[in-house]
């Protein structure tokens, strides 16, 4: 009994996996399978892969190429396009089969760049968190400094406190990590009027500064408190002028206190311009260059010719000053009004300095990262960018490491050379024996190879996998719609793939995946998969799947698209980035495909030897959901047989005029229903039976005894044309 074409196709499609893994378990298919799988990753170059036939005619059998091995040449000029370039050769073709095949490979590599946006990103915008960290963290340890000092009650009280101790050395920049406990309680014991005492033969004054900060006597003990309110604010105002790094709130009202408190014990400009806090608040109020000296200041303050000359007569009419800079008998340096207007002045210009030092930072390093292409170039300096007042504009290594916590004085630029261009994922490396988790995670921030040069950077996917599933999205969003719909439809989808585009790049584990259902629902649908049939859960433990084995969750799920879905992003089973899915030329994603594909090729030639029918309706099964418009059709062979068998049509339309031939596919077929399974099964079942009644032998019997020249029954003819495709 001879069976027909459309139970033959059943018989195949009924459970696709397992007809596929039949086809896998034969033994010339599983050793070109594993061949290709263990030497794909070797390769590098174009000339790599078709200078290897077995891999080369692996994958040429893959995309439907099989008839075109021979021309080499051809391919080379395939493979070399540049597909972001629509007028590149591959993107011109008519048969997107050669489309495909040049996108499952990336000869090209992704962009080799120190950062990409995601990274640089990341790291300015910790560099901005940083400040809001800083002003915590100054507040923070001044009020514990505060709520604890009146219950010290001897200097060991303060020397064995940590924070305390460390509060005190920082205020007065002292060193607290490597300062001792003895000599810090000698110093806090000594006797400032004693001139041998420790505190005053330290070669650092700023020792006999923290002695006058408290009130201990030479034994230890105290008179009264460890410090008096007035000695606790003066204290504060020196932590948050060394700990901060930029024009903070914090320091601003710091700035302001010391002006207030201390200006007011100035008796001449040259009495204030000793006191460096107070100069550099006169220089910031009046946008003075930070670089003039003091003294210069001062005459400005008092010189009607100096500030004439110097061209900013501003200062004199803000001070009381006579002539020669001294104060005449009963006056102060300013008067209520001067001193108010001064205030408005410095916090005006304060505050202008602090968003536009950030925003100078930021915007500096976004420009200088984008060019660095090896790691001498991340310490080119900006001495060049100089601003008016001769500022220089952040160093970018500045940017980097106080991103990740780092002060520039803890590390060179010999060492921090070695650092950028360790491995972190051995043990041994430079940057792992230094035992600092912060170094670690600038490495990570960063993508400089062991001899320093920039390399692409390991991301959830590659840049070739992007394109890939954005444009799949995009084309299945714009699939049959018309030219007014299109508009709509285009921005929409635009809108989602700049999402996808932006937001894939800062995805660091498979858990950040599943958590942004709106990249899981991107990525459903441009793989041809309904969102809504594919539960969270389900992709968890997907993403948790072993690829290799074939009896993990993912792998006996009735669709490969699923497992090729998880091997499209560098996670491992852990749900961790794994760079050894990014090995040679081919993504792990587009091995998987292109293994799965050659699976199903070699079934329907196979089939084809038995029975063309089948292959040609199993052929149209796999295909149809990829039509995008007519023209899908009539320019692949294949399909445009399906069609014209489908329909009864003679062979001479393929001379008809190419628009014609696109409107009669329109008359017969809707191209917006050829993802519906449903709506392409009425068309397999119309095409195997014409195909059946075009072809002898597949006939019954009853027909092949009356000659090829019988006619249809009517039971055949009413049986197609029950086989309606709409």
């Amino acid at each position: 009994m001879v069976v027909s074409t459309y139970n033959s196709y059943l018989t195949i499609n009924r459970d696709m996996k397992a007809s596929l893994s039949k086809v896998e378990s034969q033994a010339s298919v599983k050793r070109d399978t594993e061949y290709y799988e263990a030497n794909i990753g070797k390769v590098k170059t174009v000339d790599d892969l078709l200078g290897d036939y077995r891999l080369y005619s692996y994958a040429m059998k893959a995309y439907g190429l099989e008839e075109m091995t021979y021309g080499k040449a051809f391919m080379r000029k395939v493979l070399e396009s540049d597909l972001s370039d629509s007028k590149s050769f591959a993107n011109t073709l008519t048969d997107k089969r050669y489309l495909q095949f040049a996108q499952a490979f990336n000869f090209k590599g992704d962009t080799k760049v120190a950062q990409n946006t995601a990274q640089a990103d990341s790291t300015t915008e910790a560099y901005k968190a940083s400040f809001t960290a800083e002003e915590t963290n100054i507040k923070t340890e001044s009020a514990y400094f505060a709520s604890r000092i009146g219950t010290v009650t001897s200097v060991d009280d303060l020397v064995n406190n940590t924070r305390l101790r460390a509060y005190v050395l920082d205020a007065v920049g002292l060193d607290s990590t490597y300062t001792s406990k003895a000599y810090l309680k000698q110093v806090l014991t000594s006797d400032l009027n004693d001139p041998q005492s420790v505190a005053n033969t330290a070669s650092n004054p700023a020792w006999k500064k923290l002695t006058g900060l408290f009130n201990f006597n030479a034994d230890g003990t105290i008179n009264g408190q460890a410090q008096t309110s007035d000695q606790t604010e003066d204290l504060k105002l020196d932590y948050v002028a060394s700990m901060s790094t930029y024009p903070s709130k914090t320091l601003l009202e710091a700035n302001q206190r010391y002006w207030d408190k201390h200006i007011s014990q100035v008796q001449s400009a040259q009495d204030l311009v000793k006191d460096s806090r107070l100069v550099a608040y006169v220089k910031t109020a009046f946008d003075l260059n930070p670089a003039i000296m003091a003294s210069s200041v001062a005459s400005l303050m008092y010189s009607q010719n100096f500030a004439t000359t110097y061209g900013n007569t501003k200062l004199l009419s803000a001070f009381e000053f006579e002539s020669d800079g001294s104060l005449a008998a009963g006056s102060t340096p300013q008067t209520a009004a001067q001193a108010s207007s001064l205030a408005t002045q410095y916090v005006k210009a304060f505050t202008k300095d602090s968003d536009k030092k950030i925003a100078d930072a930021v915007t500096n390093y976004e420009n200088r990262i984008a060019k660095v292409t090896k790691v001498d170039d991340f310490f080119v300096s900006n001495a060049k960018d100089d601003d008016k007042n001769n500022n220089a504009v952040t160093e970018i290594w500045d940017v980097a490491l106080r991103a990740f916590g780092i002060n520039p004085d803890e590390v060179s630029k010999s060492e921090l050379k070695k650092i950028l261009s360790s491995d972190v994922n051995d043990r041994k490396s430079y940057v792992n024996r230094l035992g600092d988790d912060r170094y670690v995670e600038l490495v990570k921030a960063f993508n400089f190879t062991s001899t320093g040069e920039a390399e692409a950077p390991l991301t959830a996917q590659s840049e070739r996998m992007v394109t890939q599933v954005t444009t799949d999205y995009k084309a299945l969003k714009l699939r049959g719609l018309s030219d007014a719909a299109k508009e709509t439809a285009s921005k929409a989808a635009d809108k989602e793939i700049a999402y996808y585009t932006s937001t894939i790049a800062s995805i660091k584990t498979a858990d950040d995946l599943l958590k942004d259902t709106r990249l899981t629902k991107f990525v459903l649908e441009a793989n041809g998969l309904d969102p809504k049939e594919v539960s969270t859960a389900d992709l968890r433990r997907m993403f948790k799947s072993d690829l290799s084995d074939p009896k993990s969750f993912v792998n006996t799920q009735s669709s490969n698209k699923f497992a090729e879905i998880v091997a499209s992003f560098n996670f491992s089973d852990k749900g961790k980035l794994d760079e050894s899915t990014m090995q040679g030329v081919q993504q792990r994603g587009a091995i998987l495909e292109t293994t799965n594909q050659y699976l199903q090729q070699t079934l329907e030639v196979q089939q084809g030897q038995q029975n063309d029918g089948v292959r040609l309706a199993l052929y149209f099964k796999r295909k149809a959901p990829e039509v995008s418009s007519p023209y899908g059709i009539i320019g692949d062979t294949a399909l445009f047989a399906f069609f014209k068998t489908t329909y009864n049509l003679p062979s001479s339309i393929a001379n008809m005029d190419v628009a014609k031939q696109a409107d009669l596919v329109k008359k017969y077929i809707d191209v917006n229903k050829l993802s519906d399974p449903e709506y392409v099964d009425k068309l397999v079942k119309r095409f195997t039976a014409l195909y059946d009644t075009q072809n002898s032998s597949t006939q019954s019997p009853a027909l092949t005894l009356m000659g090829r020249s019988a006619t249809i029954s009517a039971d055949t003819l009413l049986a197609v044309a029950q086989l309606r495709s709409g």
